[in-house]
């Protein structure tokens, strides 16, 4: 459970409910994954930003919610009330009506004396009363609470450090060909907006000056909060191989490529206009003319004459024909080979359904487009 919630935090996105019947099993299986659900009042947040609605579940929310001034760590005290019911059988704050509730809560007034506590561990009763601190500057965090000595798994804490999904994501695209990469821009370009929402609060919340650009600095600045610390080299390498347009900046439009999910990425109408978007000529190939042509227009000054072109044409090309297929195509995508419903489809334009667009000019951003 506090690893979904470790995972949702790192995307910026705050539950507000979290309670045992919001956890379901994904099968009858004993090892059956845990499933989060009913995201039905979660909200995107920014480091720093305070909620004043008074939401959850009255057992689980956590007192700074009641007194209308909170942050992402009410989550974690929804948590802590799960754990304390799982290990004791009862809620720890309790009473015959919600307001008696409410006011237990807000009193904090923690047993960990009563049975069955006595015969509970003592790093048991210690990530407990970390998850139910009153205050909640002081209250762990989900990543702390991961590496608690109880929550360890063999009690021995892993050397290897805490996901922090976005530069996961930024790390593996960096990674891409320059035709996935491209590819993966098109497919951003025309996201909507719902669906962005999160990475855009995400990029709002990197880009400290407001620029409509995330700087070397500011995103070293958003990594170091998130605990992951990269050397100066490997950012600037990172950001060079982003940076698209080599204005020395990742803008909106080359962060949301970036980090978009594998599930966005392999939507079929996304892969069949990204597709188009190379096949200029309706072929149902890319040739090696169509994706010279492509990249140099997307990768300022960038193909390295034909020895860029050939790499991708040997990586994607596995038929050998000299060009890439629909087929081909979606296998280097997503790894997989494409199904009779999406090899049926090609051709489709992919309109823009989001607001990459209003965010760019709101920014002055349009001059590239």
């Amino acid at each position: 459970m506090v690893r979904v919630v470790a995972h949702c935090h790192g995307l910026g996105v705050m539950h507000r409910d979290l309670k045992p019947e919001n956890f379901l099993l994904a099968s009858k299986a004993d090892n059956a994954p845990i499933k989060c659900t009913d995201f039905g009042l979660s909200v995107f947040f920014k480091p720093g930003q305070k909620f004043r609605e008074v939401v959850g579940s009255a057992y689980y929310v956590a007192p700074e919610v009641l007194k209308q001034n909170y942050s992402v760590e009410a989550d974690i005290w929804s948590c802590g009330v799960i754990l304390y019911i799982l290990l004791s059988g009862v809620p720890p704050f309790w009473g015959e009506t919600e307001k008696a509730i409410f006011k237990s809560i807000l009193e904090s007034q923690l047993d960990l004396k009563s049975d069955p506590w006595p015969k509970i561990s003592a790093d048991a009763k210690d990530c407990v009363s970390r998850m139910l601190e009153p205050n909640p500057a002081k209250r762990a965090t989900a990543d702390e609470i991961l590496q608690h000595p109880w929550m360890r798994e063999n009690g021995v804490a892993s050397d290897k450090p805490l996901d922090n999904v976005i530069l996961n994501r930024m790390t593996a695209f960096a990674a891409n060909n320059k035709l996935k990469r491209q590819a993966m821009k098109v497919i951003a370009s025309a996201m909507p907006a719902d669906e962005i929402a999160g990475l855009r609060e995400i990029f709002k919340s990197i880009d400290a000056d407001s620029s409509g650009t995330i700087t070397a600095d500011e995103l070293r600045a958003a990594l170091q909060e998130k605990g992951s610390l990269l050397k100066q080299e490997e950012l600037e390498g990172l950001l060079t191989l982003i940076d698209q347009d080599a204005n020395g900046t990742i803008d909106y439009e080359e962060f949301i490529a970036a980090t978009l999910s594998q599930h966005q990425l392999e939507k079929q109408e996304n892969m069949r206009a990204a597709f188009a978007h190379f096949d200029t000529d309706g072929s149902g190939t890319i040739s090696r003319d169509e994706l010279r042509e492509a990249l140099r227009a997307s990768f300022a000054g960038s193909v390295d004459s034909e020895v860029e072109i050939e790499k991708i044409i040997a990586e994607s090309d596995k038929n050998g024909d000299g060009q890439i297929d629909y087929n081909e195509f979606v296998e280097l995508m997503t790894g997989k080979a494409a199904t009779e419903a999406q090899a049926g489809l090609v051709g489709v334009k992919l309109e823009s359904r989001g607001t990459m667009n209003a965010y760019k000019a709101a920014h002055n951003l349009m001059g590239g487009m």
